[in-house]
C-alpha cells in the first residue's frame, strides 16, 4: 500500500521541485510528521527540511495574530459586556459564562465564514422583534430585556473584535478573518513561495478564500485526498465538500483537478461487530490486536481509532503486553484521571460555602487514594480512625473546627486545608489547592515507591490552578467560588495529558480527526453509533438553523458529512476493516449502530462480515460456603457456650449458620454506618428502654391509671432522652427523623391509652419484671462442657390471673408468626418461627428459674400492629386448624426443650460443619 503522502511526494519530486522551498500546509500537525518521513525514503542525498505547518499555523502567520485560550476570551468578552451593560443590569460571571460559551462559537462560526457581522446580527434582532412571544401590544419588562440583548449583540461583536486586535490577539474565527484579509499583502511580500495544500476537505470561507488566492496567483498547488466513488455519487456525503470546490472554485475551469483515486473499489475485509459496552468494545479490540500479533501483522500499519475519547484508558489497558510498541496520538483528558475526583470532591463540598460538611463528602476526601496517604504517613490519626469516629457517633453534618478536635496536631494543618472554610472566595480556595498540590508532592518525591505518573498528574494540575490564578488576579471577576469551580471545569475538560513516544513505530492509537492524511492497511474503528458516528444533531448555537443556511453558515448536516468524509477516507486504502459499535441502549447514546454500516452494504462494493460478540462468562457453580469446625472453632464454640447463647444469637444460626460463624465465632460485628436517618433498631431500642422507664417502678405492682396518665404527659421528654442516647450526634428535629420521632411517641401513647382502656374494661394487670436478664444452665446428653441460655425478657405480668411472658416488637408481626404445627421445623425456618423461638426460650429461662408458674402464656406486642392486641403463641394441630393450644404447659416446656438442645447440639456438634443457607 502506497500512502496518500508518499504519493503526493513522488508527484512532486517527478516535476523537479526544491523540496527545500516548498511550504506544506497539512491539516494537522501530527501528518507533517509522517510528510518528513515519507520524505526522508524518497531523497538520496541530505536536505534542510522543507517548511510544513498545520492550517492553523501558517493562518496564525498570516494573520499577524496570536491565539488565546478560550478561558481568558470568556474574561476579556465579560469586560466588554460590563462596559456596554448598565451596572444595575450586569449579571455576574458565574451566570454570564453559561450563554457566553454558546455566544463565543457563534463569533467563531460568524467569522471563519467571512460573514457580514452587521447583517447577521441586525437579522437575527428583526427576527426575535417579530418573534417575541407577547399577545400584549405593551411589551412586558421580561420581553424588553429579552429583545435588547438581541440588539446588543452587534455592539458586544465589534467592541470584542476591536479590543482584541488592538491587543494583536484572537480566537480562532478571528484569526481566519483577519489572515483572509491580509492574503493581498502577504502575496505581495512572498512573490516566489510555493504552497502545497494536502488532504484537506471541508473548508471554512476563510480557507477557501486563502487557498483559492493563492492558487490563483500560482503560488500554490493543492492535492485532495478522494475517491473516485464518492465524487461521482452526486448525494454521497464523504465527497460533499470536494465536489463543491471542482464545481465552484474558478481554477478549476482550467486546471487539473488532484486526484481522483480508484482505491476504494480495491477488495477488503470489512467486519461489523456489535459489541456491548465501552469496556466490552476495548476488550475486544486487545483480542483483534492479539490475532494479529500472531499473524505476524506489522503493527505500525494497524491503527486504532477510537470514536470516544472516554475509550482511551479502558483500551490502553486491554492491549496485549507482547505489544511493545504503542504510540498515542490523542491525549488523556486531564478529567479522567484519579486526581481529578480529589479536586472535584472538594470543589464539591466547599462551592456552597457550609456551616457544616455533609460526612459522605468528608469520609471521601480524607479517604480518596490521592491524600490516603498524607495520614497514614502522619504520627496521628489515619484518615479510618478519623471515619470510625464520624460513624460510632452518628455525626451526619460536621464542622471543620469538630474534625479537628478529632485530629490530632500532626495533621491539624492537613485537616485546615482540606476542610477550612474557603469563606465563598475564590483566592482562598486556589491558595489551598495550591498548597495541596505541594504538599502531594513533597509527599510523593519523599515515599521511596513512588509513581511517577502522579507527579505528572500533580504537575499538570499545578499548572491548571496557576493559570486560574492568573486570570483571577488579571480580571478579579470571580467573585464566588462557584463561579470559579465553572471556570475550573472548562479549563479541565480543555487539558489533557500527552503521552511522549516514537510517532512512527508500533501500533498508532488515535482520534478520528487525528487520522487525517495518514493511512494504513489494518483499521480498528470503535463507537461506531449514532450519536457518536456521526454526533447528529446539535444545538449549540443562538443562530437558528435557517439563518445559518441563509448566511452559508455550517450546520449539523455539514458537521455530519465532515465525520462521514473521514470515516471513509480511512477506508480508501484499508485492507483489513474492522467496525465495532455498542449494542447496548443506554440513555443518551448507543444500541444503534451508525448509518455508515448500512450504507456500506447498501452500496454493495464490499461484502460486510456481520457478528455479535459478547465477552465470555465462565459459568461457575454456585457451591454454598462451607466451614469447618476445627480444633479453634470448637474451642470457641466451648467459651460461648459457658457465656450462655442468647436467644437472637440462636435464631440467628437457624437463618444462616454462616452468619452465626462470622458474628459469634470470628467475633466480626456488622458494619455500623452513619444513621442518616433513624434505623429500625434504633426506634425499637427507643421504645423498648422508654417503656422501661415507666415500668420498671410498677414491678410487683398493679397497674393504675393514674399512673399510666402520669406516664402520658412524660411520652416526650423520655423519648427525646433515649433517642439522644442513641441516635448520638444525629438530628431528629426535622425531616423523616422528625416523623419517626413522632412515630415513636405514637407507638408508646397508643401502648398506654391500650392499657388505660384495658384496666377501664375491668381486668387487672400485675407487672413482674420488666426488662429482666436471665441465664440458666443446659445439660445436654453427648456434651461434656456446659451449656447456657441467657436472655432479656421484655415483660412477664399476670393479666386477671393469668401469666403472660411478652416481647416487644416496634415491626408488623402477625398472629401466624407466632403459631406453630411441627416442633421439629421450629429450628429449621427462620422466617416463619423465629418469633415462637424467641417466645418459647423466655418462657423457658423463666420457668427454670422458677420465675413462673405454668401453666402460662407466651407472646409478642407488635406496636404496628397494635390493634391485634396480645398476640399468643400458639399449637396448631395441622395447618389449617382452627383450634390452638395457645396456654403453655409443661408438654408445651418439654418439646421446645427437646428441639432447643438439638439445635445447640447441632451448633457444638464437629461432625456437623456450618453450611451456609441459600437466601432469598
Amino acid at each position: 500500500m502506497e500512502s496518500f503522502i508518499k504519493n503526493v511526494l513522488i508527484d512532486l519530486k517527478s516535476k523537479d521541485l526544491n523540496f527545500e522551498e516548498l511550504h506544506f500546509i497539512l491539516p494537522s500537525r501530527r501528518a507533517g510528521t509522517f510528510l518528513k518521513h515519507q520524505l526522508s525514503s524518497l531523497l538520496h542525498q541530505p536536505i534542510f527540511s522543507p517548511q510544513i505547518l498545520s492550517i492553523e499555523e501558517f493562518v496564525e502567520e498570516l494573520s499577524g495574530l496570536k491565539s488565546i485560550p478560550n478561558s481568558e476570551l470568556l474574561f476579556k468578552l465579560y469586560e466588554t459586556y460590563k462596559s456596554l451593560t448598565k451596572s444595575s443590569e450586569v449579571e455576574p460571571f458565574e451566570l454570564f459564562s453559561k450563554w457566553a460559551q454558546i455566544l463565543l462559537q457563534d463569533f467563531n462560526e460568524i467569522d471563519r465564514y467571512l460573514v457580514d457581522h452587521k447583517k447577521i446580527f441586525e437579522y437575527l434582532s428583526a427576527i426575535k422583534e417579530l418573534d417575541h412571544w407577547s399577545i400584549e401590544e405593551q411589551q412586558t419588562d421580561l420581553i424588553k430585556t429579552h429583545l435588547k440583548f438581541w440588539k446588543k449583540l452587534k455592539d458586544y461583536y465589534l467592541d470584542f473584535t476591536d479590543k482584541l486586535l488592538a491587543s494583536k490577539q484572537g480566537y480562532q474565527g478571528l484569526i481566519y478573518r483577519e489572515a483572509a484579509n491580509n492574503l493581498e499583502i502577504y502575496i505581495e511580500n512572498y512573490p516566489n513561495r510555493k504552497h502545497m495544500f494536502l488532504g484537506f476537505n471541508a473548508l471554512n470561507e476563510s480557507e477557501s478564500t486563502i487557498i483559492q488566492g493563492l492558487l490563483q496567483n500560482d503560488l500554490a498547488s493543492i492535492y485532495w485526498d478522494i475517491d473516485r466513488v464518492f465524487v461521482e455519487d452526486n448525494i454521497h456525503d464523504a465527497g460533499l465538500f470536494i465536489r463543491q470546490h471542482k464545481d465552484e472554485w474558478k481554477f478549476f475551469k482550467k486546471n487539473p483537478f488532484n486526484w481522483l483515486t480508484s482505491h476504494y473499489s480495491e477488495g477488503k475485509n470489512v467486519e461489523a461487530i456489535g459489541v456491548p459496552k465501552l469496556i466490552g468494545q476495548a476488550k475486544y479490540i486487545g483480542q483483534i490486536l492479539d490475532q494479529l500479533r500472531l499473524k505476524d501483522e506489522k503493527l505500525s500499519n494497524v491503527a486504532v481509532v477510537l470514536g470516544e475519547e472516554s475509550l482511551l484508558a479502558p483500551v490502553l489497558n486491554s492491549i496485549p503486553k507482547s505489544i511493545a510498541h504503542v504510540n498515542v496520538t490523542m491525549g488523556l483528558p486531564l478529567k479522567y484521571v484519579p486526581l481529578a475526583s480529589l479536586f472535584e470532591l472538594l470543589f464539591t463540598t466547599h462551592k456552597n460555602n457550609p456551616e457544616k460538611f455533609y460526612y459522605k463528602n468528608v469520609i471521601d476526601i480524607i479517604s480518596h487514594p490521592s491524600i490516603y496517604g498524607l495520614f497514614e504517613t502522619a504520627s496521628g490519626n489515619s484518615s479510618s480512625d478519623i471515619a470510625g469516629y464520624i460513624q460510632k457517633n452518628n455525626l451526619v453534618y460536621i464542622a471543620h473546627s469538630e474534625i479537628k478536635q478529632i485530629a490530632t496536631d500532626s495533621i491539624s494543618n492537613l485537616i485546615d486545608l482540606l476542610f477550612k472554610s474557603w469563606e465563598d472566595y475564590p483566592k482562598t480556595a486556589l491558595v489551598n489547592c495550591s498548597k495541596i498540590i505541594l504538599r502531594l508532592k513533597e509527599y510523593l518525591t519523599l515515599n521511596k515507591s513512588f509513581n511517577t505518573l502522579e507527579l505528572e498528574y500533580l504537575y499538570r494540575f499545578n499548572i491548571l490552578f496557576n493559570q486560574l490564578s492568573e486570570l483571577n488576579s488579571k480580571y478579579d471577576y470571580l467573585d464566588t467560588v462557584n463561579a470559579l469551580y465553572g471556570i475550573y471545569k472548562e479549563l479541565l475538560s480543555l487539558e489533557t495529558l500527552d503521552f511522549k513516544g516514537e510517532p512512527l513505530e508500533g501500533l498508532q492509537i488515535m482520534g478520528m480527526l487525528e487520522s487525517r492524511v495518514l493511512d494504513f492497511e489494518t483499521v480498528i474503528i470503535s463507537s461506531v453509533n449514532e450519536g457518536v458516528l456521526p454526533s447528529g444533531k446539535t444545538n449549540n448555537s443562538f443562530i437558528p438553523f435557517d439563518v445559518k443556511i441563509e448566511n452559508g453558515l455550517p450546520t449539523f448536516k455539514e458537521k455530519d458529512a465532515v465525520y462521514t468524509y473521514h470515516f471513509y477516507r480511512l477506508l480508501q486504502r484499508a485492507k483489513n476493516i474492522y467496525i465495532l459499535y455498542n449494542t447496548e441502549i443506554d440513555a443518551l447514546k448507543g444500541g444503534e449502530k451508525s448509518r455508515f454500516i448500512t450504507q456500506l452494504e447498501i452500496e454493495g462494493i464490499h461484502n460486510i462480515k456481520h457478528s455479535t460478540v459478547s465477552p465470555e462468562v465462565p459459568v461457575t457453580e454456585k457451591n454454598l460456603e462451607q466451614i469447618l469446625k476445627t480444633d479453634a472453632v470448637l474451642m470457641k464454640l466451648k467459651l460461648l457456650s459457658s457465656k450462655g447463647f442468647s436467644p437472637s444469637s440462636l435464631t440467628n444460626y437457624i437463618r444462616n449458620p454462616i452468619d452465626f460463624y462470622y458474628e459469634k465465632v470470628l467475633d466480626i460485628e456488622e458494619f455500623e454506618n452513619v444513621e442518616e436517618s433513624i434505623a429500625a433498631n434504633t426506634l425499637g431500642s427507643v421504645i423498648h428502654d422508654t417503656l422501661e422507664d415507666f415500668y420498671k417502678p410498677l414491678e410487683n405492682r398493679f397497674l393504675n391509671q393514674v399512673h399510666l396518665n402520669d406516664c402520658k404527659s412524660k411520652i416526650k421528654a423520655t423519648v427525646t432522652k433515649h433517642f439522644k442516647k442513641l441516635y448520638k450526634e444525629g438530628d431528629f428535629t426535622k425531616g423523616k427523623n422528625l416523623i419517626i420521632f413522632e412515630i415513636a411517641q405514637r407507638y408508646i401513647l397508643n401502648f398506654i391509652e391500650t392499657e388505660i382502656e384495658s384496666l377501664d374494661n375491668g381486668n387487672e394487670i400485675k407487672i413482674i419484671a420488666i426488662e429482666t436478664e436471665e441465664n440458666v444452665e443446659l445439660k445436654i446428653d453427648g456434651l461434656d462442657f456446659p451449656i447456657k441460655l441467657n436472655g432479656k425478657v421484655d415483660r412477664i405480668d399476670q393479666f386477671n390471673g393469668v401469666t403472660r411472658v411478652i416481647d416487644y416488637k416496634s415491626g408488623k408481626v402477625d398472629q401466624n408468626k407466632v403459631e406453630i404445627v411441627n416442633w421439629e421445623d421450629m429450628t429449621t425456618d427462620y422466617d416463619k418461627y423465629s418469633k415462637s423461638f424467641q417466645v418459647l426460650c423466655y418462657a423457658y429461662m423463666m420457668h427454670q428459674k422458677s420465675k413462673i408458674q405454668l401453666p402460662i402464656e407466651a407472646g409478642i406486642i407488635s406496636f404496628k400492629n397494635l390493634n391485634s392486641g396480645f398476640l399468643k403463641f400458639g399449637k396448631k394441630d395441622t395447618q389449617y386448624s382452627r383450634t390452638k393450644h395457645q396456654m403453655i404447659t409443661d408438654d408445651t416446656l418439654a418439646n421446645f426443650e427437646s428441639e432447643l438442645k438439638k439445635l445447640i447440639l447441632e451448633i457444638c456438634d464437629p461432625k456437623v460443619d456450618f453450611i451456609q443457607k441459600e437466601l432469598e
